[in-house]
């Protein structure tokens, strides 16, 4: 009885590993797709709404965020900027006036999407208070966000096409100019 129990035990980390390594595959998969300009489509999620700050969203969509939870999917026809962040992340600090700065020159047009990672909730709310965040934040549960989307580390920006296609990808601390770059290859895009 004990060793039929000791090999379904390694059957089953032998699956976990392998669903590991697959869902690893795609995000580096994503990543090169992005970066060969092929405009995959950005995966799906459904995370909690942490900060539902929608100062700088389009009114149509503010009705979202008091379902409790966010999708890149609920975003279609409006280009997206993703903001994977973290309360611990240094660059992320940094990061955070010129995303507000940013989110507020393109209200209405563009959405702002905060995923926070890897983190506390009472530390990410903090976070977002003491850097007076004007956008929804939201809280990736688990790894698969972080797979799915190849993620690195923390910052990491993607920005959205309005049909949900990645177009650009910024790794690490978005300056400005990044910024502004990734939200142009966005903006006026046809759904």
């Amino acid at each position: 009885m004990l060793t039929a129990g000791s090999v379904v035990l390694v059957f089953a980390l032998l699956a976990l590993l392998v669903q590991r390594v697959v869902a690893g595959n795609r995000g580096k998969e994503l990543v090169s797709a992005v970066r060969d300009g092929k405009e995959p489509l950005a995966p799906s999620f459904r995370h909690p709404v942490i900060w539902p700050h929608t100062e700088s969203w389009p009114a149509q969509l503010r009705s979202i965020v008091e379902q409790g939870t966010v999708s890149p999917r609920d975003l279609i026809r409006r280009p997206v900027v993703i903001n994977f962040w973290a309360s611990w992340c240094i660059p992320c600090k940094r990061e955070a006036p010129r995303l507000n700065a940013s989110a507020r020159q393109h209200r209405g047009q563009v959405v702002f999407l905060g995923v926070d990672v890897q983190d506390f909730t009472r530390d990410a709310r903090r976070f977002l208070r003491r850097h007076h965040v004007n956008y929804v934040a939201v809280r990736a549960r688990g790894d698969s966000t972080y797979s799915d989307y190849g993620l690195t580390g923390v910052p990491e920006t993607y920005y959205l096409d309005t049909r949900g296609r990645i177009r650009a990808h910024s790794l690490g601390e978005v300056s400005r100019r990044e910024l502004e770059s990734g939200i142009s290859q966005v903006v006026g895009q046809e759904p």
